[in-house]
C-alpha cells in the first residue's frame, strides 16, 4: 500500500476543490451576497492545505489496483466532507449530517436533498449546490489525472476504480489523454446546452445550473417549482440532453473519428431502444392525466430520460401515476444509462452481459459439449469481466437487503424505504411515496441518512471502492 502516493493525491485533491469554491464565491460577489467571504475563505484553506500536504513529492509514485480503489474512495469522502462546509458554515443547513447528505448527493449526482425551500436559499449556494453535480459528473480524479505526473498503469488503476461501467478502455494509447479527451467532450456537452437554455426563457444563471445538473446527471433544483416551472422547450431541451449524457462518451469519440457504425454498438442501441419503448407504453398507460397527446408525450419523455439516466429532475408528479408507469419507472431506476456515462444504475451493458452469459447457459446446459464464448459487438468478452459483474450485482443485492434493514428501524411504509433505497444506491434522487418528486429525505433519521450517505458513494464508486475501504483485507500488508 503507497499511503505517501494516497496523501499526495488527497492533497492536490484538496486543492483542486479550493478552486472549485471560486465559482460560488464569484457567484456571492455578483449577486452581493456575505457568503462571498465564507467561499473565498474555503478556498483560500483548502488551497494552502492542499499545497502543504501534496508539497512532499512521494519518491515511489507506483499505484498499484489495491491503491487505487482507496484512493478512489477516500477522494470522495474527502471531498464531500469539505462540499458540505458551506451549507454547514453559513447555517444554510444546521445540522451537519444533513449538509454532508446534501453534500455527498451533489458530488454522486444522486440529486436526493433535504432542502425544502430553495428560493430562500442564496444563489452562490444554489451555484455550489449545482457545481457540485457537473464536478462528481465526469468524476474529479478523471480530471486531475490529465495533470498528474503519474505512470500510465497507475492511471488506469485509478480510472477504474472511478469510472462507471464493467469495464474501461483506453481511447488513445496514453491515458492522460483519454481523461483530457473525455472532459473536452463533457465541457463541449455543457456549453452547448448553456447557450439553447439561454436563447429560451431562462436568465444566464438558470441555464448554467441546470446545464450543471444535466450534464453530471445529478437533478438538483435551483427553485421550488423545479424544471415543472420551465417552458416546454427548456424541458425538451434538458431531456434531448439528459439522455446523450447518458451515452457511453467513448460513442462520442467514435463519432468525431468517423467510426459511425462502431459509435452505435449494441449497448446504445439498446438504451435507445428501452427509452422508446418505455416512453410508448407509459404514455398509452397517463394520456388521460394530460390535456392533449403532444403534452402527455412531453411530460413521459422527459420522465424516462430522466429516471434512465438517474438525473432525477421532473416536470410532473409520477407519483400519482398509475402503478403500471411506476413501476416501469422503478426498472428503469435499475437499469440505468450506458457505462462510461456520467448517468448510474446498474448500466446497461452489464444487463447485456449477464443476458448473454445466461443464453450460454442455458445452450451449454442442452449440449454439455459445445463450447461457447459470450461476445458483445463481435468482441469476446472475457472471463474476468464476467466474474466482476456476479460479484458486482452480488454485493448490490446486499447493499440494498442491509439499507433496506437499517431504513425500516424508522418505521415508514415498504415503498418509502424500497424506493428511497434504490434511489441513492442508483444516484437517481427522487422515490416514490414520502420520497417522491414533490417531496424530500428530511424524514429520515441520522442514522437513516448515514446509510444513504454509503448508498450513494457506493453507487457512484460502482460499489467495490466503498467495500474495499472498509474491508480488513485492504488494509493487510
Amino acid at each position: 500500500m503507497n499511503f505517501r502516493m494516497t496523501i499526495y493525491v488527497l492533497g492536490i485533491l484538496l486543492a483542486f476543490e479550493g478552486v472549485f469554491f471560486g465559482l460560488p464565491a464569484l457567484t456571492a460577489g455578483i449577486y452581493g451576497e456575505k457568503q462571498v467571504w465564507l467561499f473565498l475563505a474555503l478556498a483560500l484553506f483548502c488551497l494552502i492545505g492542499g499545497f502543504l500536504i501534496a508539497s512532499r513529492k512521494p519518491k515511489n509514485r507506483n499505484i498499484f489496483a489495491r491503491d487505487g480503489f482507496v484512493i478512489v474512495a477516500l477522494s470522495w469522502i474527502v471531498m464531500s466532507f469539505f462540499g458540505a462546509l458551506p451549507f454547514y458554515i453559513s447555517g444554510c443547513i444546521p445540522q451537519f449530517v444533513d449538509a454532508l447528505f446534501e453534500s455527498v448527493s451533489g458530488f454522486t449526482t444522486t440529486g436526493a436533498s433535504i432542502l425544502s425551500d430553495l428560493d430562500s436559499m442564496p444563489k452562490s449556494m444554489i451555484m455550489w449546490r449545482s457545481f457540485t453535480h457537473w464536478i462528481g459528473g465526469m468524476g474529479v480524479l478523471v480530471f486531475i489525472m490529465a495533470i498528474l505526473p503519474l505512470s500510465g498503469a497507475s492511471n488506469m488503476h485509478i480510472m477504474r476504480a472511478e469510472s462507471p461501467g464493467p469495464s474501461v478502455s483506453k481511447l488513445v494509447p496514453r491515458v492522460k489523454n483519454t481523461a483530457m479527451l473525455l472532459y473536452i467532450i463533457y465541457i463541449f456537452l455543457t456549453l452547448f446546452e448553456v447557450v439553447l437554455l439561454w436563447c429560451g426563457e431562462m436568465n444566464f444563471f438558470e441555464a448554467v445550473n441546470v446545464s450543471f445538473a444535466t450534464a453530471g446527471t445529478g437533478g438538483f433544483s435551483i427553485n421550488n417549482a423545479g424544471m415543472a416551472g420551465t417552458s416546454a422547450y427548456s424541458q425538451i431541451v434538458a431531456t434531448v440532453f439528459m439522455i446523450l449524457f447518458g451515452i457511453n462518451f467513448t460513442s462520442y469519440f467514435l463519432l468525431l473519428t468517423g467510426k459511425f457504425r462502431e459509435a452505435f454498438n449494441t449497448e446504445l442501441r439498446v438504451f435507445l431502444l428501452i427509452i422508446a419503448a418505455a416512453i410508448i407504453s407509459i404514455s398509452i398507460n397517463v394520456h388521460q392525466m394530460f390535456s392533449s397527446l403532444g403534452e402527455t408525450v412531453r411530460h413521459v419523455s422527459f420522465t424516462v430520460g430522466s429516471i434512465i439516466t438517474t438525473t432525477g429532475f421532473s416536470t410532473a408528479d409520477f407519483n400519482l401515476w398509475p402503478a403500471f408507469s411506476k413501476t416501469v419507472l422503478v426498472l428503469l431506476m435499475f437499469i440505468g444509462a450506458c457505462a462510461g456515462s456520467t448517468g448510474g444504475g446498474i448500466k446497461v451493458s452489464r444487463f447485456l452481459i449477464l443476458g448473454k452469459s445466461m443464453r450460454n447457459q442455458f445452450r451449454t446446459m442442452l449440449h454439455p459439449r459445445q463450447v461457447r464464448k459470450v461476445r458483445l459487438d463481435g468482441r469476446q468478452i472475457e472471463s474476468e469481466t464476467i466474474r466482476t459483474i456476479n460479484a458486482y450485482l452480488f454485493c448490490y443485492i446486499l447493499i440494498c437487503i442491509v439499507s433496506m434493514l437499517v431504513i425500516s428501524l424508522d418505521g415508514f411504509d415498504l415503498t418509502t424505504n424500497f424506493t428511497s433505497v434504490a434511489a441513492t444506491l442508483n444516484n437517481i434522487g427522487p422515490g416514490l411515496s414520502r420520497v417522491g418528486p414533490t417531496e424530500n429525505f428530511a424524514l429520515f433519521s441520522p442514522l437513516s441518512k448515514g446509510m444513504l450517505i454509503f448508498n450513494m458513494l457506493a453507487g457512484r464508486l460502482e460499489i467495490f471502492p466503498m467495500i474495499l475501504l472498509i474491508s480488513p483485507m485492504t488494509w493487510k500488508k
